[in-house]
């Protein structure tokens, strides 16, 4: 079973960069956050990467999209999807493969943002604690939102159909825990869609507090997410 998913996972990552909207990503996501970063920077006067970290969530509200859309709707459109699915691979295997090939390249984009950990640090004093929660926040958020982009996406041939839909599933989820939500909804229900917010949960990790409860609201999220796209593949092989 591993070696089908790493299979799998070389000719997806493969294929990443072998576009050339790869590279056009990469340039805006770094571009982006270097100039939001470092405008805030300076008028804070504080060594610190909270303002990175306050709008990444909202930068991944496109760009971890743009990452998905691909993943089944290139594969319906050219007919390959057919294919994979005679090929000797579960559908947990294909899955598998494609969403951990997707989940590396947005590893990799967040490894290209540790120059701005650095140069905060050779600027003044800085607290990795919260860099190091940050970034694992980044990366549970981020697979989360693949996961749900790829579930998304399997039901579509058009990539910008499933960019639009991701990005609206994405941000309902983002927004029902913020206050601007909260505030309208009876007590009872608020610590309901509190824990529900995908935002409150990074928030929590990204202050360096590792709450187990976060860790598994992540995990669970990107669980259930993949389990309803393998069963959304197996209702293909019945048509």
């Amino acid at each position: 079973m591993t070696r089908k998913i790493f299979s799998i996972f070389k000719k997806e990552l493969k294929a990443y960069f072998d576009s050339p909207i790869a590279y056009v990503y990469l340039v805006i996501f770094l571009v982006t956050a270097n100039w939001f970063f470092f405008k805030g920077f300076y008028i804070m006067n504080e060594t610190s990467l909270k303002n990175f970290f306050v709008l990444l969530p909202w930068f991944f509200l496109f760009l971890v999209p743009a990452i998905s859309m691909r993943s089944w709707p290139e594969e319906q459109k050219s007919g390959t999807l057919e294919v994979l699915l005679t090929l000797p691979l579960t559908d947990v295997e294909l899955v598998l493969g494609k969403f951990l090939a997707a989940l590396s390249f947005l590893g990799i984009s967040l490894l290209l943002t540790l120059p701005i950990a650095w140069t905060a640090s050779y600027l003044g004093i800085l607290d990795w604690g919260p860099v190091i929660g940050g970034y694992v926040a980044a990366i549970l958020m981020g697979a989360s939102y693949l996961g749900i982009g790829f579930f998304i996406s399997s039901f579509t041939e058009n990539q910008i159909v499933a960019f639009i839909l991701s990005v609206a599933a994405t941000f309902a989820l983002f927004i029902i825990g913020e206050p601007l939500v909260t505030m309208v909804l009876p007590g009872w229900l608020t610590p309901l869609f509190q824990f529900l917010g995908l935002n409150q949960h990074f928030n929590n990790i990204s202050r360096g507090v590792l709450d187990i409860r976060d860790i598994v609201y992540y995990l669970s999220m990107i669980t259930v997410f993949l389990y309803l796209n393998v069963k959304v593949l197996e209702s293909r092989q019945w048509r």
